[in-house]
């Protein structure tokens, strides 16, 4: 099945997003930018166990679901940026928390010509490709329609690493 990919690696050596984003209902929508949150939270974010983030934030705009990931609600969200300074590992990126809400639909549907946002991407790091989840490439699956290509971070890679004297 083809998916939305998005390689995060190229991604983040941008310095300023220009993909543009066809979502049909807010022409001025930049789902990318949701795209990009939705697939670092589920694959980068660390997950604490205490989640500073989350006790940071006094609006409850984040919490943890019930798969153990931090959800974020765009509407209780005032983009105060209290969680991107309070996580330890700097992985919400206060460039990632606009107040507005945008969506990414990953052009479900659309059919005869390329979303924008693969036109757009000067770094092609965002396609639709047919592609089997990896765990050794770090090709992750993220829902239905997206697949991530990211280092995922997981509890393991600190465990295996030699004690510093």
């Amino acid at each position: 099945m083809a998916r939305l990919f998005i390689d995060l690696e190229i991604c983040s050596t941008c310095r300023e997003c220009k993909v543009a984003c066809d979502y049909f209902y807010h022409p001025q929508n930049n789902g990318i930018a949701n795209l990009r949150e939705y697939a670092t939270f589920a694959t980068i974010c660390r997950h604490c166990e205490q989640a500073p983030c989350v006790n940071a934030c006094y609006h409850n705009a984040l919490e943890r679901t019930g798969e153990g990931h931090i959800k974020r609600y765009k509407m209780r969200c005032t983009s105060c940026k209290s969680c991107s300074l309070a996580c330890p590992f700097g992985v919400i990126f206060q460039d990632f928390i606009p107040y507005l809400d945008s969506k990414c639909d990953f052009c479900v549907g659309q059919k005869g010509r390329l979303p924008k946002c693969i036109t757009t991407c000067p770094k092609k790091a965002v396609e639709i490709k047919d592609v089997e989840e990896d765990l050794e490439q770090d090709i992750y699956f993220v829902g239905e329609h997206l697949a991530v290509h990211t280092r995922q971070w997981s509890r393991e890679d600190i465990k295996a690493q030699p004690k510093k004297k």
